[in-house]
């Protein structure tokens, strides 16, 4: 598995509003995934932001390694899978939800729906990945 930093090619397909499931380890360390909106930041970081109330935030705080995987739209033979750890933790609320707000924006173009509920983002740090399909490392 190459490490980071993605080539061009494979960070612009990435960058886009993918599909995608993030996989964590629970307690036991069995792994359990979920489909999620992710967002790559400037720096290269991928934002997630979950539900106050979601198990896998205790799960992800006691083991921060994750993996994503993005899978080109209409198109799932082409994907980019990443490997990385949380580096930061934020509670969105106290922003006004502008993190899930970004999010909704980038995958509906429109502010989440949603407003009532607690929501906290965290950022990944990538140090590993793989694609396949046009994202196919040399």
């Amino acid at each position: 598995m190459p490490k980071a930093p993605l080539p061009p090619d494979v960070a612009e397909l990435f960058a886009r509003p993918n599909p995608a499931v993030v996989a964590v380890l629970m307690p036991s360390g069995a792994p359990m995934a979920v489909a999620t909106w992710y967002l790559v930041e400037a720096d290269g970081t991928v934002l997630l932001n979950m539900d106050a109330s979601r198990a896998r935030l205790e799960w992800m705080r006691e083991r921060p390694e994750v993996a994503l995987t993005a899978l080109k739209e209409g198109e799932w033979y082409t994907h980019v899978s990443v490997r990385g750890r949380v580096v930061r933790w934020e509670d969105d609320p106290e922003k006004g939800l502008a993190d899930i707000d970004r999010l909704s924006r980038h995958y509906g173009g429109q502010d989440y729906r949603v407003r009532d509920r607690a929501r906290v983002s965290c950022w990944v740090e990538v140090t590993h990945w793989h694609g396949w399909g046009e994202a196919k490392a040399d």
